[in-house]
C-alpha cells in the first residue's frame, strides 16, 4: 500500500550495518588466503562507499572483490544489496542466490534476500527467508528480520501478521526504534491513537533526533487526540527543521 512506502526509508542502512556480520558463517571459500584477504578489504570499502552514497565507487570495489575471490559470500551479498538499491533487480537476484549457496546459514543474507523478495512481491518466499534468519540461534539481532517481516506483511495488508512480528521484535529488543515507530504507525492506522502515542514516545526516547516521519506521525496522532498544544509543537519542529520535506507539504495541505 502506498502509505506504507515510507517504512522502507532507511532500510538499507540496516542492511549495510549487517552485511559484514555474516563473516562468522563463512565456510572454506576455495580462494587463496591472499585472494580472500583482498576480497574482504574491497567488500569493506564497498560497504563504506555505499554508506556514503558513492554507489559508483562501491560497485567498482565490489566487482574487484568478486574478481579476487568469486567464492566470497560477503561480496555476493553486498553487491546484491547495491544492485537492489540501484533498481537493478535482475542483477541482484543471482548474487543473492550465490551468496546463500556459499553461506546457507548466514542470517544477514537471508534477511537481505527476504527484503528483496518482498519488494518483488514474492511474499511467501520472502517470509521463508526472514524465518530462516530469525531461527538462527546465534543471530544477535533477530529484531531486524522480525521488523522487516512485519513491513513485508504490511505491503500485502496482512495487519495481524505485521502486528505479531512487531511485538516479537520488541520482545527481543524493547528499544528497537524502527519497530517502535512502525508499531506507532500501525496503531494509528488501526485507530488506536493512545497506543500510537505511547509507541511513538517510546521511539522518541531512543532515537538521536526527530525525522520528518516521526514529526508528521506525531502531528496526526495528537490531532486525533485533540491535543492542540502537542500538535502545534510537532508542527513547529517540522516546519522549522524540514521545511522542504514531503511531510511538511502534507502538513500544509492538511490545514
Amino acid at each position: 500500500m502506498k502509505r506504507y512506502n515510507h517504512f522502507y526509508r532507511g532500510c538499507l542502512l540496516l542492511l549495510f550495518i549487517n552485511i559484514l556480520g555474516s563473516c562468522a558463517f563463512t565456510p572454506f571459500t576455495g580462494c587463496s588466503v591472499e585472494a580472500k584477504k583482498s576480497a574482504d578489504i574491497n567488500v569493506q570499502l564497498g560497504v563504506e562507499y555505499m554508506r556514503r552514497g558513492r554507489n559508483d565507487i562501491a560497485l567498482s570495489r565490489l566487482k574487484k572483490a568478486l574478481n579476487s575471490c568469486h567464492y566470497s559470500g560477503d561480496a555476493h551479498n553486498a553487491i546484491a544489496v547495491l544492485y537492489g538499491r540501484l533498481g537493478m533487480n535482475s542483477e541482484a537476484k543471482p548474487h543473492y542466490q550465490q551468496a546463500i549457496a556459499l553461506m546457507p546459514e548466514a542470517p544477514d543474507i537471508h534477511n537481505n534476500y527476504g527484503q528483496f523478495l518482498c519488494q518483488e512481491k514474492q511474499w511467501d518466499a520472502a517470509h521463508k527467508h526472514f524465518q530462516k534468519a530469525i531461527e538462527n540461534p546465534v543471530y544477535r539481532t533477530p529484531e531486524i528480520p522480525y521488523t522487516n517481516a512485519a513491513l513485508c506483511a504490511l505491503q500485502h495488508q496482512d495487519y495481524a501478521t505485521a502486528n505479531t512480528y512487531l511485538h516479537k521484535a520488541l520482545q527481543k529488543n524493547p528499544k528497537f526504534p524502527r519497530a517502535l515507530y512502525q508499531m506507532a504507525h500501525l496503531s494509528y492506522e488501526q485507530k488506536r491513537y493512545k497506543a500510537a502515542r505511547e509507541y511513538l514516545q517510546r521511539c522518541l526516547k531512543v532515537i538521536a533526533k526527530h525525522s520528518p516521519a516521526t514529526l508528521w506521525l506525531g502531528i496526526r496522532i495528537e490531532r486525533r487526540l485533540n491535543n492542540r498544544d502537542a500538535e502545534a509543537s510537532y508542527a513547529l519542529l517540522l516546519r522549522k527543521n524540514f521545511p522542504d520535506s514531503e511531510e511538511a507539504r502534507l502538513l500544509n495541505q492538511s490545514e
